[in-house]
């Protein structure tokens, strides 16, 4: 399978190439400068990401560009350009000229294969402190910008490119066509990565991987262990056991209308109410963080019993996705880690089963591709994200279990309020706080001191930065009414206002 290598020197970027290159049906892989594959047939081409660091820092990463360049098509994105600057004869420098934002591209070189199709004055984004004050001999600048002389070289007698500007942020108004340019023009990649091509491979290579064995799954509900299920079901059959545990954190009616959902699909699926013991284990516990090992510890107990029940089981499918890959592997390390996540970890080594991984070639937004290719119901490729602890962290605070009856309530309205008014699928995660704090108000004639909640609602593409929503003010005022006065128990409405970062999209 054709690919493109990307290096990643640890820029906040690096997963947003990648983004942009599968975007043009070619697959990608990114891999750190320190830890990467020599290029074999498969690599058309290597793209160098930006970086923190300064290529004049004493400890600035290192890579020999020995196995490619020259050989095969090379783009090097800001540090990526500096690096090929610095290194191979040029002059890089700070400036009194740093570029941060928007920036006008003037394009010097209107027949480069680089730059082709693209407007003679372009809007771009910068981000960089250093600037090439010099290329390499031998090279050719082929853009500027008002203050940087060389914003993109090329090297003459190879197919290797510089630019300091990023094409594959937002703002760079034509980045998408540079990007084409050089995966699909100088690269020639055939544009053949497409969810029905993945479906038809990844269905072949878990036949052969797993045979005859038998697999079991645990469903949460969300897209990815759901596109997972259908695609280990299609590949094969009765051989994949699917188990759906309840803690009792779920949203209102999701237990029952999850397992029905499902059934509807042909899944083999064993659903486990295990709410009870979740709630004993969380009384009196304050902390989020031992609130989630709580929920985590007691979710592998349950899975594991219901587990043991089944005979001949080999493997253990997850749903694991691509930027988990990556945070695995990253050049830092794995990322230090800000809350624990409850999932099936620990469950492999505990119950001495292999572990298959059918969506970790994926972004979030292409397991949605997959699972419409699959025709999985939109009902379940559209559901917002939802943690794996449930509302035990949407509780701040004990959990109990009128906490978690009045979460459910307000949840549900807010949920189906989205929905009626054609905002859900514009949002990414939306979702009720329960807050540790009761106020004073007045119902009738009484006056009351009841609990006071939070509504959520962010935009995103992966989770990793989010904006709140802008949801009109009407709307909000009727979601208020409507929580106050259908669910007893709530007697405030307040709308987080917090992006992430500096906030996280959770409060726990």
């Amino acid at each position: 399978m054709e690919k493109i290598l990307i290096i990643d020197f640890g820029s906040q970027y690096t997963q947003l190439i990648a983004r942009r290159v599968r975007e043009l049906n070619v697959y990608c892989e990114i891999h750190p400068y320190n830890r990467f594959p020599a290029p074999d047939q498969s690599v058309r081409g290597v793209i160098l990401s930006g970086s923190p660091f300064s290529v004049r820092d004493s400890d600035a990463p290192q890579i020999d560009l020995g196995p490619f360049k020259g050989r095969i098509p090379l783009l090097g994105v800001c540090y990526g350009a500096q690096y090929l600057a610095q290194n191979f004869g040029g002059q890089v420098a700070a400036s009194d000229t740093r570029e941060y934002g928007r920036a006008k591209l003037s394009v010097g070189c209107a027949d480069d294969p680089l730059l082709r199709g693209l407007s003679p004055s372009t809007q771009v984004w910068m981000s960089h402190g250093d600037t090439i004050i010099s290329p390499p001999e031998g090279c050719r600048v082929i853009a500027s910008t008002d203050d940087v002389e060389v914003a993109a070289f090329g090297i003459d007698g190879e197919l290797s490119w510089g630019i300091q500007f990023h094409p594959e942020v937002y703002h760079s108004t034509e980045g998408p066509q540079l990007l084409r340019n050089f995966v699909v023009g100088i690269c020639g990649c055939r544009q053949d990565w497409t969810p029905a091509s993945f479906i038809e491979s990844t269905i072949k290579e878990l036949q052969t991987q797993l045979g005859n064995d038998r697999v079991l799954l645990g469903l949460s509900g969300g897209v990815d262990s759901s596109v997972a299920a259908v695609l280990l079901h299609r590949a094969i059959g009765a051989n994949l056991v699917c188990i759906f545990v309840d803690h009792g954190l779920l949203r209102k009616d999701e237990f029952e209308e999850v397992l029905d959902s499902y059934k509807h699909m042909g899944l083999n699926v064993i659903g486990v109410r295990a709410g009870d013991k979740f709630l004993t284990d969380l009384r009196g516990i304050t902390d989020p963080e031992q609130k989630r090992k709580i929920i985590g510890r007691d979710f592998v107990e349950v899975f594991d019993a219901e587990a043991q029940k089944l005979k001949e089981i080999k493997w253990l499918a997850q749903g694991t996705i691509y930027p988990d890959v990556i945070e695995s592997v990253s050049v830092k390390g794995p990322s230090a880690t800000i809350k624990s996540h409850h999932n099936v970890g620990g469950l492999p080594e505990k119950m001495h089963l292999k572990v298959v991984e059918p969506l970790r070639l994926l972004f979030k937004d292409e397991v949605r591709r997959v699972g419409r290719e699959l025709q999985i119901d939109q009902v379940i490729l559209g559901r917002h994200p939802f943690p794996g602890p449930g509302l035990g962290i949407r509780i701040l605070g004990e959990v109990t279990a009128e906490k978690v009856r009045i979460l459910q309530q307000a949840d549900k309205v807010f949920l189906d309020g989205l929905r009626e008014a054609g905002l859900y699928d514009g949002v990414w995660q939306a979702g009720v706080m329960l807050l540790p704090v009761q106020s004073v108000g007045v119902m009738g004639d009484e006056r009351t001191y009841e609990n006071c909640v939070a509504l959520r609602a962010v935009t995103s593409t992966d989770g990793m930065t989010a904006d709140w929503v802008h949801l009109p003010y009407d709307f909000l005022a009727r979601m208020s009414n409507e929580i106050i006065n259908k669910v007893k128990g709530i007697n405030r409405v307040v709308y987080d206002i917090s992006s992430k970062p500096p906030a996280t999209i959770e409060w726990e």
